[in-house]
């Protein structure tokens, strides 16, 4: 059976950038979880994402953050972004936005909760119906050229949070003559999909020279969520077009 995975950076549409909350940290987008705008497949869920970071020094800096997305048996979407805080931190990271996608509109909006104003964008072309930059994938690994230097490894069937996922690593190796660190550098990359919620549940991305990041989906449910989720709050602002006006 072929099954799709994400391999590449989101499209604005998608990606909430989560900033580093330390001081000289650079805000970066990387491994994330798109979800799809598809109907009757609604579910809650809590994202939790966990990056080492490898400074300049050669120091490693760890960090955390938490937020929810959401889907509801319309297929409209809804997917935060918070800060990013200190692994030992015990503060609850800040909502910094929040994505709303229907798809019968085609309608998408962006809310600032700090600001409370929002935006919108009627897309010319929906979203995929599966993560972006859609790859197939065999259980034998096509994905990746198989040589010496890349391979794809299928990691089999599982089980998470009640839902079943199957898994891929790829790897990519980078001779020493070539890493500029004078050792041979491993880059790995794991993708855990579900077919049924079509979305992935997990995401692992390791690079030593920069960092290694784990973003995981949690405390998943399958009921409706609060229809609330999904719409802009009384008192926020309208951005769009360059004027204010109020919801």
């Amino acid at each position: 059976m072929r099954w799709r995975l994400s391999l590449v950076r989101l499209s604005w549409l998608v990606v909430l950038v989560v900033a580093i909350s330390v001081p000289g940290a650079v805000a970066q987008d990387g491994p994330d979880i798109f979800v799809t705008p598809i109907p009757n497949s609604q579910f809650s869920a809590v994202v939790n994402v966990e990056r080492s970071v490898v400074l300049r020094n050669g120091s490693v800096v760890e960090f955390k953050t938490i937020r929810d997305i959401g889907r509801d048996s319309r297929g409209r979407i809804h997917n935060e972004a918070r800060t990013q805080v200190p692994a030992s931190s015990t503060d609850t990271p800040v909502i910094v936005s929040i994505h709303l996608y229907d798809p019968q509109t085609r309608i998408s909006t962006m809310m600032n909760p700090v600001e409370k104003t929002f935006w919108t964008k009627t897309v010319n072309h929906p979203p995929s119906t599966v993560p972006p930059a859609i790859r197939f994938a065999s259980p034998v690994g096509e994905g990746l050229p198989q040589n010496e230097f890349a391979k794809e490894e299928d990691l089999g069937i599982h089980d998470m949070e009640g839902v079943q996922v199957r898994g891929v690593r790829q790897t990519q190796i980078i001779p020493a003559e070539s890493s500029g660190t004078g050792k041979e550098i491993v880059i790995a990359d794991e993708h855990w999909y579900s077919e049924d919620l079509r979305i992935n549940l997990m995401i692992k991305h390791s690079d030593p020279r920069s960092e290694i990041v784990t973003v995981r989906v949690a405390q998943v449910t399958r009921t409706e969520p609060d229809p609330a989720l999904f719409e802009v709050p009384q008192g926020y602002k309208s951005r769009s077009g360059g004027r204010e006006t109020k919801q």
